[in-house]
């Protein structure tokens, strides 16, 4: 799947383009992946810009940049066998051929496929870096996370509980709060579609919020604002309610709390903590054994060709925890 066009506001079917061609052949030191499924993120409509980010922007005419998990089909590298289960980013394709840089083996035995690109993947680490390096939660405080029934969100949440936070989620839609609470065992859920979270927030968080993980950005960000505890840590992830937006970003008008409250605004990206990795997936992976983190995948079969509806699943609030496209059977 080739960015055939800059969207403007939402993706539209016109700003992709589907392509076949024969499936390459690896070089010496090279291996080809089937990819089985694919990560959609959020951040996706952020790589579709064009303009100066944390990343490059994907280019015209350029496959769609994405995470993915596969299985090793042919192979002229040393360190990756025929069979072997890898992760890396393949982008939006059926095959791709790898040089290895940035791809890791994953076990099945372990953990589904789909879990490498939620919990054990991106997603997990994101929760993982996100709360305790920036966050830096305490027993006791209490934790406010924006899209908590998401991909980050959810597993923000329930690494705060196993700190012994108390943790309060906000979700769109009476389903997704009581998913919050009932799977993902948060403290309370507030419904931003029916409630307002100005007042939940004094209700949930009368002391104020300590840590507020956010991934929405706009007005539920401003609302978090005004109920901040003294030294609060915000954590800015993501802005999904502004990544369509035709005008400027909202940005937050009620920032002088960060001055009142002595708090502090901190972006974070996952990929500065490259060289960390291995001790997020190691931690995640013990908590997912002992039963202690839920791990929860929206799985969609229909292929590259279902990929750009798919992907407007997660800007209309439609997926459950990690959304995942399924590209070939296992």
């Amino acid at each position: 799947m080739l960015l055939a066009a800059r969207p403007v506001g939402l993706p539209r079917p016109t700003d992709w383009k589907l392509l076949e061609v024969p499936v390459g052949e690896p070089d010496e030191g090279e291996f080809l992946v089937q990819v089985r499924y694919l990560s959609l993120d959020p951040a996706m409509r952020g790589w579709m810009n064009e303009g100066r980010s944390y990343i490059r922007p994907v280019e015209i005419g350029e496959v769609m940049r994405a995470g993915a998990v596969g299985r090793v089909i042919s192979s002229r590298h040393p360190g990756f066998a025929v069979g072997d289960h890898v992760s890396g980013a393949f982008g939006v394709q059926e095959y791709c051929v790898s040089d290895g840089r940035d791809v890791t083996i994953v076990d099945p035995a372990l953990a589904p496929l789909p879990v490498y690109l939620g919990t054990l993947g991106m997603t997990g680490i994101t929760a993982y870096f996100g709360l305790l390096d920036v966050g830096r939660p305490q027993p006791g405080q209490t934790v406010v996370v924006s899209a908590a029934a998401g991909a980050v969100g959810s597993v923000v949440g329930q690494i705060a509980k196993l700190l012994g936070c108390r943790v309060i989620g906000i979700a769109g839609g009476e389903h997704k709060c009581r998913l919050v609470v009932d799977e993902f065992g948060f403290d309370a859920a507030i419904d931003y579609r029916s409630e307002d979270v100005q007042k939940a927030l004094r209700q949930h968080a009368p002391d104020g919020v300590d840590v507020y993980f956010d991934n929405v950005g706009g007005d539920i960000l401003d609302a978090v604002l005004t109920r901040l505890a003294r030294g609060a840590r915000i954590v800015i992830c993501g802005a999904i309610s502004q990544y369509n937006n035709t005008e400027p970003v909202k940005g937050p008008s009620n920032y002088m709390s960060l001055l009142v409250n002595r708090a502090s605004m901190t972006g974070m990206v996952v990929f500065d903590y490259a060289d960390r990795y291995s001790e997020a997936v190691a931690k995640l992976a013990e908590w997912l054994a002992a039963g202690q983190l839920r791990s929860m995948e929206d799985v969609f079969p229909g292929g590259v060709s279902a990929f750009p509806e798919t992907l407007l699943r997660l800007f209309r609030g439609e997926n459950r925890g990690k959304l995942v496209l399924q590209v070939a059977d296992e």
